[in-house]
């Protein structure tokens, strides 16, 4: 059930409710009487903060805030909150079904009352905030100043059967990272300057965001400008106090930061062949601390470098394998050693990052019972899934992915712009073949990841929330809740806009840049009419967010700025600055270049407004140091004028059909597998693949679609086909192209590694396959394309004049 409906309807019965049969209502306040909370004397801490939040969130709306008391019996009318092996519910039939039973939780209207029972700690506090966020209270009501809307009436609805949920990923959080030019200064000098760092203060909101989020896992901070989770005195605590379970990345292995925490002064090498003692005493420290501190963890095993760099000292890749199987056993022994529990009790993960997957592919033997989590390649392709025999392990699998990144080709540290589609199908993709008990997403510094964030952990609680036509709705429900229900269609189409046109080419590669290697900026690959179409349509997206902006409830102006004004018009005004500078090198007209060059500084000066009122004046300063116009000081985020750049001739593209690939005109598919489009996937919004999502391989018959084009002229021509940059584990996605009926062409459409393809096909989000089409006569003609696999995304066709 999508969970925004119900808000949908609390605004709309402000002053009647609902007569759907299918739901009813539970009063909360209104000017004449507000619910009661019940409690169990024995409640334990974190709920009654939950209850207590719940209640003060009420007050904030209403202006009456309920009473909290305590009971031991379901007696009188009101609202009663709590585990389902609490007194409260004694007398409730299906206590049972929650025993054993993981963050479950059930909200039910019984007669005059509202019963909400968690089958634990997590679960109870979970059902609280899915209370509160029916009630149009927004999980990001302090970490976008989502404030809430008064109302004289405020009540909840729910389904007639009640709600009855659990989440269909084990352990699902996130991860903070590359967090130097945001959130770490912004927690050292506004939010935390005694501690001046990502401390205690600034983790407590973290977590609770988490849980409003129902997500309950944190792989902390790990930069060099921030020090070491374990390290500040009150984090590990505070994780404890909020129940959040504490795991580490790919590069830190037994929960410590060997950036901050390996000392090579005191301990030497950071290297298992030639200083085994020391590093093993390293991590023994840390689990020492663990066991004292019953924090509860996930223990990344396995060894790499320091930092995001790969293992010391091995001589070639026989000796990695070997050695990190070694080590992988020295840690479990340790595991088992120092918590007296079977090593299958033990939560123990497993990242094959970069080169590590490589050691894996090669053979690198993980015990059964380690839970595999699959990368993405950093730009939301995940590079791996788990095979049949894969998914039969005792440990399953799960996904670390980015929506933020450091690295080559080019980061995207600035604004979020990863497709929610995108997001929709790797995650579904993944979980269809079995990665269901731990997903991580790399959200950077958390602001401005705020939507994409949301979305990676509502999949993460319900993989069956959100359909795949059902993106639309849900950007619609989003903004509704954040804003108004009577802008909400006018903003998600924004956001799909904002998306779209970022997954062609996100604002931080509008440069033609990259980095890791960092190279000078450059002009673009866009033709002179593909430039005009993107600057009308980022004027477009400026204007309906100016347009939109009176209507906006004064309790939500700043959120509308974080939410929407920054992203979109940063977005779009990093495209004109590039733009523009483009149009002035290709015209000759002197007032022209003027002109041109006047607005592409227009545009850096008006990126730096934004920036500026974003720290100095939004919310009154409280967000301060959180956003940089320039992360990693990169040239694509410098003027113009400031910047030296290549001389290297732009391309260009001539004048095209484009076909979107849900167009086609027959298809074949078979019993089992059928083609659908993913609303809101890809350049064209419309791609397609084979549904359902599990590896499958066509032996004989393939799957097909057909496509029809119609040209004014004989002549050469050449047809691209353009697939979503999707991986596959053996590196053998391979398409067939045949036009007219004649001989069919296959491509192989995967690359290995980190190579100039890869690197082109990410910055792109495309995948390009090249046909030539000699002597095409007047007229209409056909393009069939096949597919060998599942994972293949078809995004659309374009056909042009290759004589142009």
């Amino acid at each position: 059930m999508n969970k925004f409906l119900a808000f949908i309807f609390a605004i709309s019965t402000l002053t009647s409710y609902s007569q759907d049969k299918n739901s009813v209502d539970f009063l909360i306040a209104d000017k004449n009487q507000t619910a009661t909370i019940y409690i169990d004397k024995n409640t334990d801490a974190l709920i009654l903060w939950a209850i207590n939040d719940l209640a003060d969130d009420v007050k904030e709306i209403t202006g009456k805030r309920p009473e909290i008391i305590q009971n031991n019996t379901i007696s009188k009318n009101g609202i009663y909150i709590g585990e389902a092996s609490s007194s409260l519910f004694q007398s409730q039939k299906n206590r049972k079904e929650f025993a054993n039973q993981g963050e479950k939780f059930s909200i039910q209207k019984e007669q005059e009352n509202l019963l909400v029972m968690g089958s634990d700690v997590r679960g109870t506090v979970y059902a609280i905030f899915e209370i509160a966020e029916r009630l149009g209270i927004s999980p990001w009501k302090w970490w976008a100043d989502v404030h809430p809307i008064k109302k004289e009436k405020l009540a909840l609805q729910l389904p007639r059967k009640g709600i009855i949920a659990s989440p269909s990923v084990q352990y699902r959080g996130v991860f903070l990272n590359d967090e130097d030019w945001a959130l770490q200064p912004w927690a050292a000098k506004t939010f935390e300057p005694e501690t001046g760092d990502i401390g205690p203060k600034t983790y407590e909101k973290i977590f609770q965001l988490l849980l409003r989020l129902k997500a309950n896992t944190i792989w902390p901070a790990m930069h060099p400008s921030t020090k070491g989770f374990f390290t500040l005195p009150g984090n590990k605590e505070m994780a404890q106090k909020y129940h959040i379970v504490i795991g580490s990345s790919h590069a830190e292995p037994m929960l410590r930061n060997n950036v901050d925490e390996w000392k090579p002064e005191i301990y030497g090498e950071y290297n298992y062949f030639t200083n085994k003692t020391q590093v093993d005493k390293y991590w023994q420290d840390r689990l020492d601390e663990i066991k004292k501190s019953q924090n509860e963890t996930i223990m990344t095993l396995g060894m790499r470098g320091v930092h995001d760099s790969k293992m010391e000292g091995a001589k070639d890749l026989a000796a990695s394998i070997d050695m990190v199987e070694k080590i992988i056993l020295n840690q479990r022994k340790m595991l088992s050693n120092t918590f007296k529990k079977p090593l299958s009790a033990i939560p123990q993960a497993f990242v094959p990052y970069k080169e590590v997957l490589e050691l894996y592919d090669n053979g690198l033997k993980v015990p059964d019972d380690i839970t595999l989590v699959w990368p993405d390649d950093n730009y939301g392709y995940i590079r791996r899934l788990s095979n049949e025999k894969e998914q039969k392990r005792a440990g399953g699998s799960g996904v670390y992915y980015h929506i933020s990144y450091w690295g080559r080709p080019h980061d995207y540290l600035w604004l979020s712009t990863t497709q929610p589609g995108l997001i929709w199908y790797e995650m579904n993709k993944a979980y269809e073949n079995g990665a269901k008990k731990m997903w991580i997403v790399n959200v950077g510094d958390i602001k401005p990841a705020e939507y994409d964030t949301e979305l990676f952990l509502d999949l993460a609680w319900n993989i069956n929330s959100i359909k795949s036509d059902g993106l639309k709705a849900y950007s619609n429900d989003w903004a509704a809740r954040e804003f108004s229900p009577k802008i909400s269609v006018e903003v998600s189409t924004i956001f799909d806009e904002y998306y779209r046109l970022a997954f062609l080419r996100k604002p931080e590669y509008m440069g033609w840049s990259q980095t890791e290697p960092t190279t000078p900026i450059k002009l673009s690959d866009f033709s002179v009419d593909e430039i005009w179409s993107r600057i009308k349509a980022y004027k477009t997206l400026i204007e309906k967010v100016d347009s939109l902006t009176s209507s906006i409830p004064e309790e939500r102006k700043d959120a509308w700025f974080q939410l929407v004004v920054y992203p979109v018009k940063g977005a779009a005004y990093m495209n004109f600055k590039f733009l523009y500078w483009n149009l002035e090198a290709r015209t000759s007209d002197e007032n022209e270049k003027k002109k041109y060059d006047s607005l592409s500084a227009e545009a850096y000066q008006k990126i730096k407004d934004l920036t500026d009122f974003y720290n100095a004046k939004l919310s009154s300063g409280k967000w301060n140091h959180m956003m940089s116009l320039q992360p990693r000081n990169l040239p694509v985020f410098d003027s113009i004028k400031k910047n030296t750049f290549s001389t290297e001739s732009a391309k260009t593209s001539s004048k095209q059909i484009v076909i979107q690939a849900n167009q086609f005109v027959s298809k074949k598919e078979t019993r089992e597998y059928q083609w659908k489009t993913i609303n809101g996937l890809g350049y064209s919004d419309n791609a397609i693949t084979l549904f359902p999502l599990k590896q499958h391989y066509f032996k004989t018959e393939k799957p097909f679609v057909c496509y029809e084009f119609e040209i004014e002229n004989t002549g050469e021509y050449e047809i691209e086909v353009h697939l979503l940059p999707t991986h596959s584990n053996n590196f053998d996605h391979e398409i067939g192209v045949q036009i007219d009926g004649n001989v069919t062409q296959f491509f192989k459409t995967n690359t290995k590694d980190r190579d100039t393809t890869w690197k082109e096909n990410v910055l792109r989000n495309s995948a390009i396959i090249k046909v030539s089409a000699s002597n095409l006569q007047k007229g209409k003609h056909t393009i069939k394309v096949e597919v060998n696999q599942t994972g293949i995304v078809l995004d659309y066709i374009t056909v042009k004049d290759s004589k142009i």
